[in-house]
């Protein structure tokens, strides 16, 4: 019989309060209160996530808008270098630490992504390990072992982790219709490839301009079919209840998100 996991379904709200639900979900299943979790969300409004450690980044972040929106400026409770989300779609999973090293963690992990992102025609492999990420305040500007390129070699999901005794999150960004002029505003360089220009797309799923109009359904429906096969797991799909949401705001709103 395979191990069940939880399906919350996707959620649109600002960065703070989805780092606070990850943070929430990695504490209850560290507490053994909690099964592992796999969920799919977006920003709103648009955010710059920084990593934990990341303690510099260029003042004028703190002014930047998108079609009249204020980007906030949001801490992950993971590693990492600053995320630019808008158009992009996160992933996060929460599940019991896996045996070895972290790479090989990462690695574990994201062979879902690999393998769902290849049912939508878009073949991607890990980026070599390297630690010239430290130079950038862009995430994206290099890729890491754990991190996945496509077969142009450009990085188009970036993945952190936080473990907590036996419990490990990992949670990561899919750049898949990210606006090209913002993001060459946030990091004053081009973005090389967006997934959605390699995806091959059928009548369930289309391109939209807009992320509040962006179709994610067909994206998530094959990404939680691979995790399925992927972990051998079945999925059950289970909302945050009211009582949980009211948990999260008053445990985890004071945190440094």
């Amino acid at each position: 019989m395979n191990p069940c996991w939880r399906f919350i379904p996707p959620l649109e709200t600002s960065g703070a309060m989805q780092m606070a639900i990850d943070h929430y979900l990695l504490e209850q299943l560290r507490q053994g209160k909690h099964p592992p979790t796999i969920r799919f969300y977006t920003w709103n409004p648009p955010a710059i996530s920084l990593g934990y450690h990341q303690q510099e980044y260029p003042s004028d972040w703190n002014n930047l808008s998108f079609q009249g929106q204020h980007i906030d400026i949001v801490y992950r409770p993971t590693g990492g270098r600053a995320v630019l989300h808008q158009g992009d779609l996160t992933y996060m999973v929460v599940t019991s630490l896996i045996p070895g090293k972290r790479l090989e963690a990462y690695k574990q992990i994201c062979q879902f992504l690999i393998s769902g992102w290849r049912s939508l025609g878009v073949n991607l492999d890990y980026g070599r390990a390297t630690k010239e990420y430290i130079k950038y305040h862009n995430c994206f500007a290099t890729a890491t072992g754990s991190d996945l390129v496509t077969e142009a070699g450009n990085k188009v999901i970036g993945s952190a982790q936080l473990r907590r005794g036996k419990a490990i999150l990992q949670h990561g960004s899919m750049i898949v219709n990210t606006d090209q002029k913002l993001y060459r505003q946030v990091f004053n360089t081009s973005l090389k490839e967006n997934l959605s220009t390699t995806i091959s797309w059928d009548r369930d799923c289309g391109q939209f301009s807009s992320q509040s109009d962006y179709n994610w359904s067909k994206i998530i429906q094959n990404l939680t079919q691979a995790a399925r096969a992927t972990f051998k797991i079945d999925i059950v799909e289970q909302p945050l209840s009211t009582e949980e949401w009211q948990y999260i705001a008053s445990e985890f709103s004071l945190l440094r998100y």
